[in-house]
């Protein structure tokens, strides 16, 4: 049975694809309105907001890891979009920056509870190995898709309306999104092995801690953050004060960002069936260091053009997909089954944590300092990341958190097999060769007793 033979996966699906839309469309559309609000400014506030989003997911998500066991999942989830919905349709009414915040911290609380509980519903539908992968590549294409279409759609419809009207699509995706989870049939979360609600709570960031695919995991989440928050926070002032673009052109140089992402994203689910997960993670953190080394050449040498901002924008996010599509395989290895849910909710916060660094630096200071010293910060920030996970990352893996992982098992269990069957001959072998000898002794007995005297 295919992937999207799957009544309750496809419907989960379709539920993620017109919430994200809405998403791109808002996103765009923040990005505007904090421009009209603060203008040049507009760095600091978009960063501002987009921090409060990461407060929010670090401290929200494990919490809601620890309780979600207790919920019926399919209407938490359908009330956390209604309540975006709500949200988003009141952005356009704002008047004041603190309008904003305020705003963007109820939404993204709700998003915080939503999309780790979501991430963890998905494992208890598709249960298969390889349509799990396909699961996590058609998930990175979706997020992928938003990040292209969103901004050429934005593009286009900004020629003809107001930016606050992206809004309202916003809100119609969460409300569809709505309708759709709560068609689905959802299983409740496994029982939690931990009885406190602060057990449940730290239970995964503790794996992380203890396992070593997983302390990788969290370096390399390091360097998504620093290299992704240029794209995010820094594409309208570049595109604006530095290239001279219009609002359209921002739309434009965020979908080359999401071009390099789906390029990476249908083709990944191939190459993962073949390449271990560890290594295309790794390639994607180089094709993101190699990125940002050019954007920092690029802005020091007053390098003002379109063609070269896309190029980079694209690198980076070819290199994002690298690493972001296989994590939830990663993951999902590491872990029993009724700790899927607390792994998940840890990813969501502990790689936020690694937004909530880069996000302020990346609005904060180039605002002050410019954009040259900004990228040139999360250059390092990036290089940290990636060596710390080349080292902390073994190449081959002994044992995880919640089991071990199939490269060390599987060798393990073929040397042990031969093992067995190599005793179970020489044990053969022995047995033979003691009956002859005890026959032997035997017939010599007889041969004794009849001999005459």
């Amino acid at each position: 049975m295919g992937l999207f033979a799957i009544r309750d996966y496809r419907r989960l699906f379709s539920a993620q694809v017109i919430a994200l839309f809405g998403t791109g469309l808002a996103t765009v559309a923040l990005g505007l309105l904090a421009y009209e609000l603060a203008g040049p400014r507009a760095g600091a506030v978009l960063a501002t907001a987009l921090t409060i989003k990461m407060v929010a997911y670090v401290v929200v998500a494990p919490l809601a890891a620890a309780y979600v066991d207790r919920l019926p999942r399919r209407w938490f989830l359908t009330i956390l979009d209604v309540v975006r919905a709500l949200v988003v349709i009141a952005l356009p009414f704002v008047t004041e920056v603190w309008h904003i915040y305020v705003l963007i911290g109820v939404l993204q609380t709700a998003s915080a509870a939503f999309t780790p509980t979501f991430q963890a519903v998905i494992p208890d539908i598709v249960t298969k190995e390889a349509d799990y992968t396909r699961a996590l590549s058609a998930s990175q294409v979706a997020y992928t898709m938003e990040s292209l279409l969103s901004p050429v759609l934005a593009a286009v419809a900004l020629t003809f309306m107001s930016f606050n009207l992206l809004f309202l699509g916003t809100s119609v995706g969460f409300a569809v999104s709505a309708l759709l989870v709560l068609s689905t049939r959802i299983p409740n979360a496994r029982p939690s092995s931990h009885t406190k609600a602060w057990d449940r709570a730290v239970a995964g960031i503790r794996t992380f801690a203890a396992t070593p695919s997983l302390r990788g995991v969290m370096a390399l989440n390091l360097v998504v953050a620093a290299v992704g928050s240029i794209v995010v926070v820094n594409t309208v002032n570049y595109v604006r004060d530095v290239l001279g673009g219009a609002q359209s052109d921002v739309a434009w140089v965020l979908a080359a960002s999401g071009t390099g992402t789906l390029l990476v994203a249908l083709v990944l689910p191939r190459v993962l069936d073949r390449v271990a997960d560890r290594f295309v993670m790794l390639i994607g953190a180089a094709v993101l260091l190699f990125a940002v080394g050019a954007a920092v050449t690029m802005s020091a040498v007053s390098i003002a053009a379109s063609l070269p901002t896309g190029v980079i924008w694209a690198a980076v996010g070819g290199g994002m997909a690298l690493i972001v599509t296989p994590t939830g395989r990663v993951l999902r290895r590491a872990v029993d089954p009724t700790a899927i849910p607390e792994v998940f909710a840890a990813q969501f916060s502990l790689s936020h944590l690694a937004w909530l660094v880069t996000y302020p630096i990346a609005g904060w200071v180039a605002t002050h300092a410019g954009f040259t010293t900004t990228w040139t910060v999360l250059a390092g920030l990036a290089a940290i990341g990636a060596v710390t996970a080349l080292a902390v990352w073994p190449r081959d893996e002994k044992v995880e958190a919640g089991g071990r992982t199939a490269a060390a098992v599987q060798p393990r269990i073929r040397k042990a097999e031969a093992g067995a069957v190599v005793a179970s001959a020489r044990t053969e072998v022995a047995t033979r060769e003691a009956a002859e000898a005890a026959e032997g002794t035997l017939a010599a007995g007889q041969c004794a007793c009849v001999r005459p005297v």
